[in-house]
């Protein structure tokens, strides 16, 4: 870690950036990635590094801006301008900047480079922003989860990334607990030109944190386990009514699948607004583990058409046992008639608690979310419906469950064994 200098004497990086975000330091510096999703709990330093990045990289390029959001003005000064402020004074170069409150703004003395703040009252008002030199390289997006959600950040980054050649834009926060949060939902799924990182304060010198917060998380988690993973260790541990509590999502890669050799696949009908879905996986008895690793989603799209994207987008044959759902005979009988082994599932009275039990009941089910996006989202979010009151219920809800009802029809000849 390099050695920033100041009017006085260096200051060395690594009193300031935590190990934990070495191997971010050295992704910035080298421009492997646009955008750098920094999630976890509390303590984690993951906004001083950012803060401290952001100071560091406007002093090293001239033509170099920022800009800092939060959801509200209100927030700014004491959160990311009070945060800017503290990474100046860190790095030692207080005497080369200048801050001001109205607007909020840090200015970089020898060249006039700025670090703006703004509240996102509505997106579309960040059209209008322009700096006098260079341009805005820098974006941060604090507290992500308070933003409306996927629609407003691109907005605001349409109209920031533009007039550069090269950008770094930054997402902090702390995980909500319910997974089904757009926020977690968005760092859940993978991004081409993007670093997901999770940090916790285990991770960090116990020193910079100090005896009363390591005090205070070690009692929280003697008292109340599932808070303290949540609040310090940034894990979205659920609001209790989730009905899936063992998934497991990420990336199978094409090792694991090579080995894959129980395979099952199912198919929920639909034409619109309920999409046509078809699922395939791999069932481990052994260790009961299931792992989603191929779907098809389509609406209005023919049977025909879609037993043509079957064999010719993803690999399926004529050999392949596929179970449907049997409410629509006549669609079972049009597969089988372009030569699929299609079979409608058996299902009868409790077949659907029956099925949602057993797969409750694995150690865990493994979904890729690049190979199955929909099926990733539709699992995550799924929860028991609730009463006007707001009191989970043991019902499971008949929406938003299209890859639920295809996953289980594929596995129906397994769960139906007795024993499972």
């Amino acid at each position: 870690m390099p050695v920033v200098q100041n009017n006085q004497e260096g200051v060395r990086l690594t009193d300031i950036i935590a190990p934990p975000f070495y191997e971010v330091y050295w992704d910035i510096k080298k421009g492997l990635h646009t955008h750098y999703d920094l999630y976890g709990g509390r303590g984690s330093t993951k906004s001083s590094f950012v803060s401290e990045q952001i100071v560091e990289g406007i002093m090293e390029d001239p033509n170099a801006n920022a800009i800092v959001y939060r959801k509200t003005a209100s927030t700014l000064e004491t959160s990311v301008f009070e945060q800017i402020i503290w990474a100046i004074e860190a790095l030692g170069v207080s005497s080369l900047w200048r801050t001001t409150k109205s607007p909020y703004k840090a200015i970089y003395k020898p060249t006039g480079q700025v670090i703006l703040f703004r509240g996102l009252d509505k997106a579309k008002k960040q059209k209008s922003i322009k700096v006098a030199k260079g341009y805005l390289k820098f974006l941060w997006f604090e507290e992500l989860d308070e933003f409306a959600g996927v629609e407003e950040i691109r907005s605001v980054q349409q109209s920031v990334l533009r007039g550069g050649s090269k950008f770094v834009v930054f997402k902090t926060f702390n995980p909500p607990i319910s997974q089904s949060n757009w926020a977690n939902q968005y760092v859940m799924m993978p991004k081409r030109d993007a670093l997901r990182h999770k940090s916790c304060y285990t991770e960090i010198n116990p020193a910079w944190l100090g005896e009363q917060f390591i005090n205070e998380a070690e009692e929280l988690k003697a008292v109340n386990e599932r808070a303290y993973r949540h609040e310090y260790l940034g894990e979205p541990t659920g609001t209790g009514g989730e009905v899936f509590d063992n998934l497991e999502v990420r990336e199978i890669s094409d090792d694991e699948i090579s080995v894959f050799d129980h395979i099952y696949m199912g198919i929920d009908w639909g034409w619109f607004p309920d999409p046509y879905h078809w699922a395939k996986m791999h069932y481990d008895a052994a260790r009961k583990k299931l792992y989603i690793f191929g779907e098809y989603r389509a609406v209005k799209q023919s049977n025909s058409t879609t037993w043509a994207a079957l064999k010719m987008l993803k690999g399926v044959t004529e050999y392949d046992l596929i179970t449907a759902d049997s409410a629509e005979p006549k669609s079972v009988g049009d597969y089988r008639s372009y030569g699929s082994n299609c079979r409608g599932a058996i299902k009868g009275p409790d077949s659907v608690r029956y099925g949602m039990k057993w797969l409750q009941s694995l150690k865990s089910i493994v979904i890729d979310p690049v190979r199955c996006p929909a099926t990733a989202e539709e699992f995550t979010k799924y929860e028991y419906e609730r009463t006007k009151e707001d009191e989970i219920t043991s019902n499971f809800p008949d929406a938003n469950n299209h890859s639920i009802d295809a996953v289980r029809y594929a596995l129906e000849r397994v769960w139906r064994k007795k024993g499972q």
